[in-house]
């Protein structure tokens, strides 16, 4: 009898489900919320209110979307071959619950969906997601209570963030006071998801939980300073965390009534979209980093020791294998190129034709841009700044948004202090090569990609796969779980000009001086612009 696990990720625009054996990957499913869900009408998975900083998702939007994605799972393979399940949820989301919620949760009847059954449960009917940068005062306030920048990311490993879950936490307590009140338990998108699964209140992970401003990043507890700076009485509305290898049951039920699931079908803890790409990619041990481009960019390694970013841009969450990630976000990944490419009608053919053939340093024109607000560097107010041209110059553009993005990676993640020796490419935009190759030229580092850019799905399943093998006292190590899975999704290997290293190093000093100038009032970077030009282009 084949054994399988099962991956899942619930993203901002889509749910996906891959399948393992212990050797590949044997069948992948998507449910695109805007398309297969479009009741809810979201775009690209989400609600913008009035105010673009608020952006919402729907908790029953997510739950539909796994009933859809299991009929079509078990239409595909034998489902009850299925031994172990994890998941990916977006990380920071915060759904909100009332007291109905478990005993619904423990009475559902096969016979009808989810979503009709647990539609009165909820003390806020949508969830504040990643993309939402409406509580700067709140993470003003939080920060303050804790000490200060310095004080706040030694003890919850980052500093207050807009989309972190405690300051969206803070938000929702003082502006709808009663509704707080009403909330029995607070979920990260990634515990709920696996509730949903569980048929009781599940855990959150400690990859998962160091997104939130709340849990102590050296104890791996909630911190109860940072709780009492947020809300009263959050302790009692909030899961116990766990380790992410932790079994924390077996499959609800409803699930084996109504999809034929096997009644030992283990479920282990859900985690966050960047520490299950740590896995997806096999970052396990130092050396290597990964960007994943999707609708956000993410720059994201694997850490032994904790170490910490005391500037306050980079992030450490908790890994998988039990030790720390890095990470440093950015909200203009996929949306930003989306939007220059319809601005100029292109279709991505003709955006990677500019690419090929513009050259590297786009004769000394540089873009900021901010089409959302920001995370890093910080900026609440979208703006795009262009130096030495103009929304006018189609493939200036172009070039400028491609190497603004990865200029910016490599700049804000030198508080890491180690200089990668390979990055693997994982995400939407990484199977575009003349993408990657700007990417390898800027860092002067190989890129490795990969077929499946699902990472974060597929690190659910190898999760999955590595706590059953452990459970059942047959244990695989991460090093032969990682190359088995990594050798059959190799794709190609961009390799790096050398030609273009002292260009690009120059080039990252400019675009410091641009961001200095515009965010921090810095000194006028034209001089320093035209000297590059000079040196480079004249």
């Amino acid at each position: 009898m084949s054994i399988y696990f099962l991956g899942l990720d619930c993203s901002t625009q889509s749910l996906t489900g891959i399948i393992t054996d212990s050797i590949s990957i044997i069948y992948k499913c998507i449910i695109n919320f805007d398309k297969e869900l479009p009741q809810y009408n979201t775009t690209n998975g989400v609600n913008i209110l009035d105010d673009v900083k608020v952006v919402h998702s729907f908790p029953l939007m997510w739950v539909e979307a796994l009933e859809l994605l299991l009929n079509k799972i078990q239409n595909h393979i034998s489902i009850e071959n299925i031994k172990a399940i994890s998941g990916s949820g977006q990380q920071h989301g915060t759904v909100y619950l009332n007291d109905k919620f478990e005993s619904a949760l423990k009475a559902l009847n096969p016979k009808e969906t989810i979503i009709n059954q647990l539609k009165g449960c909820f003390s806020r009917q949508t969830s504040p997601i990643w993309m939402d940068s409406s509580t700067f005062r709140q993470c003003e306030e939080i920060r303050k209570t804790l000490g200060g920048l310095k004080e706040t990311i030694k003890i919850t490993g980052s500093n207050t963030f807009e989309r972190f879950s405690g300051p969206q936490i803070r938000k929702f307590y003082q502006e709808n006071p009663e509704g707080y009140r009403q909330t029995s338990i607070i979920h990260l998108v990634s515990s709920f998801m696996a509730t949903i699964l569980l048929g009781e209140n599940a855990p959150i992970d400690h990859g998962d939980g160091a997104g939130m401003n709340l849990m102590n990043i050296k104890t791996k507890q909630w911190d109860i300073s940072a709780l009492n700076a947020t809300a009263p009485n959050l302790i009692q509305k909030l899961p116990p965390l766990t380790d992410s290898y932790n079994i924390i049951g077996k499959i609800s039920p409803y699930f084996i009534k109504k999809y034929g699931l096997n009644p030992n079908t283990l479920l282990i803890a859900w985690s966050g979209d960047n520490p299950n790409s740590l896995i997806g990619v096999g970052l396990i041990d130092k050396g290597k980093v990964a960007i994943s481009l999707g609708t956000s960019d993410t720059y994201f390694g694997y850490m032994k020791n904790l170490h910490l970013d005391l500037n306050g841009e980079g992030h450490v969450f908790g890994a998988p294998t039990g030790d720390y990630m890095s990470l440093i976000c950015y909200k203009n990944g996929s949306l930003a190129r989306e939007k220059v490419k319809k601005e100029y009608n292109l279709d991505w053919g003709k955006f990677s034709e500019i690419l090929r053939k513009t050259s590297p340093g786009n004769n000394g024109k540089i873009m900021l841009p901010y089409f959302f607000p920001e995370i890093v560097p910080l900026v609440l107010e979208p703006k795009v700044y262009r130096f030495g041209f103009d929304e006018n110059d189609i493939e200036g553009n172009v070039r400028a948004i491609i190497e603004a993005q990865f200029l910016s990676m490599r700049l804000h993640s030198e508080w890491i202090n180690e200089q990668p020796q390979e990055i693997y490419a994982t995400g939407g935009a990484s199977a575009n090569k003349d993408i990657l190759q700007v990417a390898a030229d800027i860092f002067q580092t190989p890129i490795r990609q990969f077929n499946t850019t699902d990472s974060a799905a597929l690190g659910a399943a190898l999760r999955s796969l590595k706590t059953y093998y452990d459970f059942i006292k047959k244990g695989k190590n991460w090093d032969e779980i990682v190359d088995t899975f990594l050798k059959t999704q190799f794709s190609s290997e961009t390799i790096p000009n050398i030609k273009n290293r002292e260009l690009y190093n120059d080039m990252l000093n400019l675009y410091k001086k641009c961001e200095d100038y515009i965010l921090r009032n810095g000194e006028d970077p034209e001089p320093s612009r035209k000297q590059f030009i000079e040196k480079y282009f004249l």
